[in-house]
Formats: C-alpha cells, structure tokens, sequence
C-alpha cells in the first residue's frame, strides 16, 4: 500500500494525462521502499514456513468463487491434511473480519466461505500440527491508499454516503411558451364616439379597474370613463386621441401571470406520458428550474407527428416571455432503490467498476454489480455495504494513486 506522500509524483502524472486542475505544492519526501516478492509454491499460492514446516495459502477460483486452498509440508514432504488444524482470519478495511475454516477436499484443505472481492485484507493464519501451534501474519493489500484529510480537502476529493434513494425515470422533451387562449382581451368603446383621451401606451402594466380611455358619445355628446376589467399589460394600441372609436377594439390587454409550456412528445414515448405527470422545465434564458405537471394535450398532431402536452407555468414575477424555448423532463415512472451512489463516483478497476470507500484517512475499492441508472445515481445491488463513506468527486485522482503504485491482485 502507498501513501499520498509522493503526491509530487502523483500531480505529474495526472499532468501528463492532461488533467489542468491546481493544487497545492507538497514539499516532502519518502524514500521508497522496495518489498520482495513473496515466495510461490507449486499451486502458485504463498509460502508460509517455520523451520521444517511449510504451508502454502492460494486462492482459487477455477470454475468455482473464490476460496482458500491450503497444502502442507514437512521438511519438503507432503503432510496429510487430515493431521492439520488450520484456521485463517482476514481483517478488513472497515469490514470487520472473516473467520475461515478448513476441511480436508483430496490432498489439500478447502477454506469454508468464499474470499469477496476485493482480496485485500490482513491475513492472520494459524495452524496446528503435532502437538506444535504455527502462526503468521502478513498484509495483502490491493486497490487501497491513504491520504490525510488535509490533503484530500485540498485536493477537493469529496465523499458522500452509501444510501436507499427513489429513483425517478423521466423523458426528455422541447417545447416553447405560449399564452393560454383566454389570456388577451380586447377593449371596445360602449358607445361609439370620440376618444377624448389615452392615459395608457403600448406595455404599460396595468391593475383591474384602472383608467383607459374617455369617450364622448356620439349620440348624447355626454363623456364616459373606461376602466380596465383586468390586470395586464397593454399589448396593442389601436387608437390615439381624437379618433372614432368605430365600434372596433381600441386596445388590447394580456394576462402574462400564467403561461403554458407545450411540450412536443414523440411517437415512442407517448405511450409512458400522462396527464398530471410530474414535470421539471428549464426556460431558456432563467436558471432556476420550474416543477410543474402536464395539465392538457391537445389532440391533433404536428406534421412531425408529435403531440403536444400542456404544461401549466406560474408567471406571476413575469420572468418569462411568451415564445421562449423550453425542454423539460417528465416522469414517467418513480421507485425505490435499497442502495445508490453518484455516478461521479464510478471508476473502472481490473474487470470491475469500483467506487472507494473511506475509513479513516484510507481508501480502498469496493467492486460493484450494478442496477438501473437515473439521473446522477446508480443502483448497487451488491458489493460495498449501506451507510459505506464513498469517494463521489475527484475519484480519478484515487485512481491514478493507485495504478501508479503497482499493487497486485496477489492470491
């Protein structure tokens, strides 16, 4: 196992493979040290001796998960495994210990459960062979490194925790805002006659019985006052003072407090949308997002045979604008999940996608069979356990540690 103490190294390499994010310089030094290989046996499993006496401990996995397997020597000889009482205990990183026992299969003692990945773990191996007990103990680390959390802040490595989540499936789709039909309104004089005055201009906000226009009509030459019947803005001015008001609209007022997003479905996934499905819109030009659901469709389709969906959209700040491009995302199903972590997380290992749990200032793979992904999170059906500290930002640098240290998948 490596520590991040050759972080100097470690930014050179990340320089190397592009990466142009800072960090902060680390004036230290660690002298390397080089481990000798440990000795191989005939069955390409670790060598374990005391004086005379020999054990050699390989994981197989042939056709079968992975497990111990165990064969005995005595001055080069082999020992019959029924004479060997052997027990192997493996403590891991955060992940209590496993307490393996053996039976004698043929020549050779089989361990009692199956060695999970990852094969990284103290191996504490005790064994007992006339009347003499035998013990070893020796690390076999793979995937794991440490770094102090001083350093991780400062190379902004981010955790989070292994937790249950509800997934919500969704479909993207694009539309633009519109007016709801009844939005404008058009304003006539009672009585044709003179418009003797406008108080209002083109945009001008306007309140629920405020003062338009006034009119003198023509058959009693008696003034009139016209007031607005609704809140609005003034979108059309088709009249000044001094005109006949000529039984035509002299202004035009538009309600622009509720807009309606429609949202262009296509043929393969109009099956999965529905009425009064939960929808997020992002409006093209305003940050924050707008949750909403469809409220109508309209039933003819466009010429690209899409349908359009009705989307409801509170404009009471007026920050929107009639014609503006929008997409949204509209569930389509939502459930629960036992376990998710952030896709960010992820980070390929050996054969396997692996996220790192923490424990401490030491991180280590966790190998994951994976669900169904949504959004930013993914299920985890096996793998690492709930409520495990996880890497779910800046994991690459993890990575890049550890390949960098040259640690083996050792059995």
């Amino acid at each position: 196992m490596r520590t991040i103490f050759q972080i100097i190294t470690l930014m050179s390499t990340l320089c190397f493979v592009g990466l142009s994010t800072s960090f902060p310089s680390y004036a230290v030094s660690e002298p390397k040290v080089t481990e000798a290989e440990p000795e191989k046996g005939p069955n390409r499993g670790r060598m374990l001796r005391d004086g005379n006496f020999a054990i050699e401990l390989s994981i197989f996995e042939t056709g079968v998960p992975p497990e111990f397997r165990v064969w005995a020597t005595d001055g080069g000889k082999a020992v019959d495994p029924s004479k060997v009482d052997l027990n192997v205990k493996l403590t891991r990183l955060g992940d209590g210990i496993d307490d393996i026992n053996f039976y004698q299969e043929g020549e050779y003692l089989r361990g009692d459960m199956v060695i999970y990945e990852p094969h990284s773990f103290m191996v504490s191996l005790s064994a007992k062979y006339q009347g003499k007990t035998f013990n070893w103990q020796y690390d076999n680390f793979e995937g794991r490194t440490k770094i102090t959390d001083d350093v991780a802040k400062a190379m902004e490595i981010a955790t989070d925790f292994v937790g249950s989540s509800t997934f919500h499936e969704t479909v993207e789709v694009y539309g633009k805002l519109t007016l709801p039909a009844d939005a404008t309104s058009n304003v006539y004089a009672r009585f044709d006659g003179l418009v003797e005055k406008v108080y209002v201009k083109l945009g001008d906000p306007i309140k629920k019985g405020q003062l338009l226009l006034t009119i003198e009509s023509n058959e009693s030459l008696q003034s009139y006052k016209i007031h607005a019947a609704n809140s609005g803005i003034v979108t059309n001015v088709n009249v000044t003072s001094g005109e006949q008001s000529k039984g035509r609209s002299l202004l035009q007022i538009t309600n622009d407090k509720t807009l309606i997003a429609e949202l262009a479905v296509f043929p393969k996934d109009l099956s999965t949308v529905s009425i009064g499905a939960k929808t997020t819109l992002t409006i093209n030009g305003v940050e924050e997002k707008q949750v909403s659901k469809i409220d109508s469709r309209i039933l003819k389709v466009r010429k690209d045979q899409a349908k359009l969906f009705r989307v409801v959209v509170n404009n009471h700040d007026s920050l929107f604008s009639e014609g503006s491009f929008v997409s949204a995302a509209i569930e389509i199903s939502s459930y629960d999940v036992a376990m998710a972590v952030k896709r960010s997380g992820l980070q390929s290992f050996r054969d396997f996608t692996v996220v790192y749990a923490k424990v401490g200032d030491e991180y280590e793979v966790r190998m994951l069979e994976l669900g169904r992904a949504v959004g930013e999170e993914i299920e985890v059906l096996s793998g690492i356990s709930l409520g495990t500290e996880y890497v779910s930002e800046n994991s690459y640098i993890l990575k890049a540690d550890i390949e960098k240290s040259g640690a083996s998948h050792d059995h």
